[in-house]
């Protein structure tokens, strides 16, 4: 089992839950808001070859004080902070979907904390002849086929289940859905370029995008754009939609772990 944490900053109006396991080089992995758990199960495929952190969003599944946080830029600078909170100067930052979005910022606004950066999908860019499809407005049953590959293979059926075998247990688990949307919504709504674009020439470090080549909630066009704006970045499409990490989780953690060459 992880290691479970709290870390407060700013004297406490924001705290971060934090889950770490591994040994090795620090990693920090940034989730999607479509996990349903603080500790994604790729993430022990990682931690045999690093120290993995992962840090809850604000507002989500143990973290608050998503509203003392003005806008992106306020919630990358949390995120350096809890870096530093941590003791972590530089590290291997990966993240999926929004978590890649907020990756990348960071890596962009603070270069030196990023040893490599490892994007999955990552939201941010925005394409009028791609639109990315809005995911914090679908129904339960339309979500899922827009997430996942295949909703009626694999672990999809079980994420798309109604959560809880108690009626205490489902509406807990339905609230914390709603502060999902809603805190996701405080960062990207009503589209998720909110000028990242603009920062991305100054990633420094070795970068790795991986997407699913069947992802209809983040189209692969994006992720030629994504490799167009950051210089080096390497490429790979796995076998799965926009939930890869969950769908192939092997592939996935063993394509970051040769990339890092770990």
């Amino acid at each position: 089992m992880p290691d479970d944490r709290t870390v407060e900053i700013r004297g406490g109006a924001v705290t971060f839950r934090v889950l770490a396991a591994g040994q090795g080089a620090p990693l920090v992995y940034f989730h999607s808001y479509f996990e349903r758990s603080a500790w994604s199960p790729f993430l022990d495929l990682l931690a045999p070859s690093f120290s993995v952190y992962a840090p809850s969003h604000p507002g989500v599944a143990g973290s608050t004080g998503v509203e003392t946080l003005d806008d992106l830029l306020d919630l990358t600078l949390a995120y350096d902070e809890l870096l530093g909170a941590l003791g972590l100067e530089r590290t291997h930052l990966v993240g999926h979907s929004f978590g890649g979005m907020a990756a990348a910022e960071l890596a962009a606004v603070f270069p030196q904390r990023a040893r490599s950066l490892t994007l999955v999908s990552p939201l941010g860019l925005w394409r009028a002849d791609a639109p990315s499809a809005d995911t914090l407005i679908l129904p339960a049953d339309e979500l899922a086929a827009v997430l996942w590959r295949d909703p009626a293979a694999g672990v999809a059926p079980q994420w798309a289940a109604a959560p809880g075998s108690s009626d205490a247990e489902s509406l807990a688990a339905e609230v914390e859905s709603i502060r999902r949307r809603s805190s996701m919504a405080k960062f990207v709504w009503p589209i998720p370029d909110k000028g990242l674009g603009k920062r991305l020439h100054r990633v420094a470090a070795p970068t790795l995008l991986l997407w699913g080549d069947a992802d209809r909630a983040n189209p692969v066009v994006y992720a030629e754009e994504w490799q167009r704006r950051v210089k080096g970045a390497a490429l790979r499409l796995l076998p799965g939609g926009h939930m890869v990490p969950h769908e192939a989780p092997e592939a996935t953690a063993r394509a970051i772990v040769e990339f890092l060459g770990a």
